[in-house]
């Protein structure tokens, strides 16, 4: 038996883990029709960049595992448990039987960059288990895991089989913040019992979900059974099972609000279900004081790059023209040319139209096409091409045609990014029976540039030009402004007048 105080102890076992960053949730996707969404990756850098900087607790986490790693006396053996370092003010280990103690400002770091800390520390280092029996803190960094930086109760955790458990805890898991009355550690995944998840991290969040269960499958998806969901204080809806993927965040259940010089002060809100495997309904609720209830709900089908999709109800696009689709249904196939960088899609829409006071079956369907982002002397070259047929019962018209278009995107430094390009398309507003989601123009030239201004505030202008008639149709300016847990939008369009604010939850 040996004791020493004030010491550290180092204990040999495993390889080196580095930090394996986690995946940005969700996605921002802009709505406009001025091609400024080719400008939405500044938005998904700077939300990636939160998630996965670094605090300082995990910086110095990292300092002491690259330090651990000189004192290294032999190769380490990447079949055997990770090293670990013991420190503590007063700290008692057994050489035969690797039980130890630790007392007083204890520190457990374990060489696959995981930190343990409490006031008294128990374990061995042969079965290769460690207990905290009162308060407990608790980072990891590791590899091919969640990110974890979690204060509770009673940590128990064995290093060697990667399992464990720890009470009452609260913190921050993967991109989450989370508490829980139980937590449950395994090499794939982490299970919460009675726990909140929010990407909101303020001491009282905005908004944010309860579940009975929540097991979380780092880089790939979340499971809760019996879920709630919050703004405040007050439930807005439930759900008895709901599964989130890392590209469809939570948020996305959330409200989002407004003003429109058009409809009014407005309020939307997303609710879906699961209904079979595969098979999803969802109701697009949308409500405005100037205009009233201008929701659509859908029932869609996808499996691979198969979809189909029966939808009824109101669209609106960015010129705040609109159809009512009474109903509609949506077919697609989409799917990779062998290994090339060419995406193609083959689609259809036959529904009943209602708009300006006419009905007319309408049928729409073609093929298109599309590059990956191609690189090009520091710009970001996107391609696209397709060819479309539309007809009309109302007046038996058909409008057949290529459509194409090419935008060249660069981002300068951190702060300035712009886009330039170009629209053909065949059917317009100029002999298309509905101008829903139409240009104005044969021909349009977009260009656009946004402007950091601080870490809060960024501005852009995004501008179109019809070459045919040879005039500017719009010139929008935006102002988007992060709040705590959520951010606002501001959308002026100076050839109409109008303006369009939208407050809506972000995931950071």
């Amino acid at each position: 038996m040996t004791k020493a105080t004030k010491t550290r102890i180092l204990l040999a076992m495993t390889t080196v883990c580095t930090v394996l960053p986690p995946a940005a949730h969700a996605a921002y996707r802009g709505d406009t029709d001025t091609g400024f969404q080719h400008l939405d990756f500044i938005e998904n850098e700077r939300r990636e960049e939160r998630a996965n900087r670094l605090t300082e607790e995990q910086k110095k986490l990292l300092a002491d595992v690259g330090e651990m790693e000189k004192y290294l006396r032999h190769p380490v053996d990447a079949t055997a448990p990770s090293p670990i370092a013991f420190e503590g003010d007063d700290l008692t280990y057994d050489e035969r039987t690797g039980d130890f103690t630790a007392k007083g400002h204890v520190d457990i770091v374990q060489l696959a960059a995981r930190r343990f800390q409490g006031d008294y520390v128990e374990g061995n280092t042969v079965s290769g288990e460690v207990s905290v029996p009162d308060r407990a803190h608790m980072l990891q960094l590791t590899e091919g895991a969640a990110r974890v930086t979690l204060d509770g109760y009673r940590i128990n955790y064995n290093y060697k089989t990667r399992e464990g458990t720890m009470a009452e805890a609260k913190g921050k898991v993967g991109g989450y913040y989370m508490t829980g009355k139980r937590f449950e550690f395994y090499p794939d995944k982490i299970v919460v019992y009675d726990g909140t998840q929010t990407k909101c991290s303020a001491q009282k969040p905005d908004y944010h979900l309860s579940a009975d269960v929540a097991e979380l499958y780092p880089g790939d998806r979340m499971v809760l059974t019996n879920v709630k969901f919050w703004i405040k204080n007050k439930v807005i809806f439930k759900k008895k099972h709901y599964e989130v993927d890392v590209s469809h965040p939570i948020q996305r259940n959330f409200p989002t609000a407004g003003y429109d010089s058009d409809d009014g002060f407005w309020l939307e809100q997303v609710f879906d279900y699961d209904i079979a495997p595969r098979v999803t309904a969802r109701a697009n609720l949308y409500v405005t004081t100037n205009k009233g209830w201008r929701s659509h709900y859908d029932l869609g089908w996808g499996n691979g790059g198969a979809s189909a999709l029966l939808t009824y109800g109101v669209f609106d696009d960015g010129d705040d023209d609109w159809v009512k689709k009474e109903p509609s249904l949506i077919l697609s196939y989409g799917k990779r040319f062998g290994n090339t960088p060419i995406t193609y899609r083959l689609y259809s829409e036959y529904g009943r139209w209602y708009g300006s006071g006419i009905h007319s079956n309408h049928w729409q369907y073609g093929i298109s096409a599309a590059h990956d982002t191609i690189p090009f002397h520091g710009y970001g070259l996107d391609l696209a091409a397709g060819y479309s047929i539309t007809r009309e019962s109302y007046d038996r018209s058909r409008v057949q045609g290529f459509n194409a278009s090419a935008y060249l995107t660069k981002k300068f430094n951190d702060r300035f990014a712009a886009y330039v390009g170009g629209i053909y398309t065949k059917s317009t507003k100029q002999n298309a029976l509905f101008y829903f989601d139409q240009e104005d123009y044969s021909k349009v030239l977009q260009a656009g540039l946004s402007y950091r201004l601080d870490e809060r505030n960024r501005i852009g202008v995004a501008t179109k030009y019809a070459v045919d008639p040879h005039k500017w149709t719009d010139v929008d300016y935006y102002w988007f402004h992060d709040l705590h847990c959520s951010q606002i939008i501001l959308r002026y369009r100076s050839k109409q007048d109008s303006w369009k604010v939208k407050w809506e939850f972000t995931p950071w």
